[in-house]
């Protein structure tokens, strides 16, 4: 869909392909003169390819992308004609833990070794989804932070350091089948658990 008239539709929007995204300069200079109207999804819905949502202004939108498209923030969806009112995804990531192994570069083999097999048994025991790139393991927030920080900081991992970062700059960098792994597990309320630290 390119344009569509969506104030005086009845029926859903059906939006099957993204019009850009408001990091194009063409589309943020239009933004900052025509009305946007969002559509707000959470980090579970925006990997969904079919999905039916109200926008904020109370536009009904159908979304029918093909498979594999990545819904992102600043997705342009749909622009009425009527007013230049553009529709655009506003998607609310969690913050993610970012394990950094890069430490472990200059270590001796068998700390390396020990270092990552004792990490994936912590974030098994937690049950806790992951995601590797590079030096960086990317772990969802299916528990508080201060939950996460407390099993990093009871293991004490040696070369291994962690922090906190937005899921909007995390997601970016990652695959679509990653960034599901990721967000979706993450939003699923429930699906993630804890223990108690040991000791």
């Amino acid at each position: 869909m390119s344009d569509a008239n969506l104030s005086r539709s009845t029926r859903p929007v059906r939006v099957d392909a993204l019009l850009g995204n408001l990091d194009d300069p063409r589309w943020h200079a239009r933004s900052e003169t025509a009305p946007v109207d969002l559509l707000v999804l959470d980090q579970w819905e925006a990997q969904k390819s079919r999905l039916r949502r109200t926008t904020q202004g109370g536009r009904d939108i159908a979304l029918s992308l093909e498979r594999g498209v990545q819904l992102r923030d600043g997705d342009i969806l749909a622009r009425d004609t009527d007013d230049d009112t553009l529709v655009v995804a506003r998607i609310e990531l969690a913050d993610v833990m970012a394990i950094d192994l890069s430490g472990l570069r200059d270590a001796p083999p068998e700390t390396g070794l020990r270092t990552c097999l004792e990490l994936g048994h912590a974030i098994g025991n937690q049950h806790w989804p992951a995601v590797v790139k590079d030096t960086t393991v990317y772990v969802p927030l299916t528990v508080d932070k201060t939950v996460m920080g407390s099993v990093m900081r009871t293991h004490a991992f040696e070369g291994i350091e962690y922090e906190f970062r937005p899921g909007a700059q995390v997601i970016p960098y990652l695959a679509p089948h990653e960034a599901r792994r990721l967000f979706a597990a993450a939003a699923r309320e429930g699906e993630g658990h804890t223990h108690a630290p040991p000791g």
